[in-house]
């Protein structure tokens, strides 16, 4: 059916004519908790967001159904390990999922959490994958992810139409995560912001004596930020 232009006019001046309802929210909100028509959500979050790398790779020289093999097992993963330490899912994105963590703990949480799928990913998928598929093996395929993580207040609200609608989140934080999930850089598979490195308890910026992570720098927004990157894996 077609909607016309007056029709599709009327529903831009609506959208952008909205006064938001907003309130605190002292959990992470789910579609259900937002209202459709003008409700927003404030929270304090940390966001990580889980990338799969070279997927596009995969798709091209494996068969499909190992390709969903490894993008349904790092996804399986990813998301079992942000549950565990506290995390909330509320997106999925291709290969990429994105977990909100809130509290006291939530920094020093979710940066623990990125270290140990670093570890799964390398330790785990990639050698069972390697074990398994001909297509991994004889191509040279290097089962790679990136997790980014920032903190900072959010607004959560409700996009779409009715049946048909999700979360969007609004503020630097989960928008600076997702691209520091985009990052490539050989042996390093952790980024965070400065905010979160600021926030974390000492036993997640040190072993003992060891640094756990490096002082970098990453353009967001045509502005240059202070991020730490890891390549120190945690055990689960």
């Amino acid at each position: 059916m077609a909607l016309g232009e007056v029709f599709l006019a009327d529903r831009v001046d609506t959208m952008l004519g909205t006064a938001f309802s907003e309130r605190d929210g002292r959990v992470v909100p789910t579609t259900e908790d937002v209202a459709l028509k003008d409700g927003a959500v404030k929270v304090r979050a940390t966001f990580l967001y889980a990338d799969l790398a070279g997927s596009a790779k995969l798709s091209d020289v494996c068969p499909w159904d190992t390709t969903a093999k490894i993008i349904r097992a790092f996804l399986d993963i990813s998301t079992r390990l942000i549950r565990a330490y506290g995390g909330e899912i509320r997106s999925f994105d291709g290969d990429r999922v994105m977990g909100v963590f809130i509290g006291d703990s939530k920094n020093t949480n979710a940066s623990k959490c990125g270290r140990e799928i670093h570890w799964v990913v390398r330790k785990i998928l990639h050698e069972k994958a390697k074990e398994k598929f001909a297509s991994i093996r004889n191509n040279n395929i290097e089962i790679r992810h990136c997790v980014g993580i920032d903190t900072g207040e959010v607004r959560a609200v409700r996009s779409g139409v009715r049946n048909h609608n999700d979360l969007i989140w609004i503020g630097k934080a989960a928008s600076f995560s997702a691209k520091l999930s985009d990052v490539r850089e050989v042996g390093y598979h952790t980024f965070i912001s400065s905010r979160v490195y600021n926030a974390m308890a000492a036993d997640a910026k040190k072993d003992g004596d060891t640094n756990l992570w490096t002082e970098a720098k990453f353009t967001f927004a045509g502005k240059e930020e202070k991020v730490y990157k890891s390549n120190r894996w945690k055990k689960p």
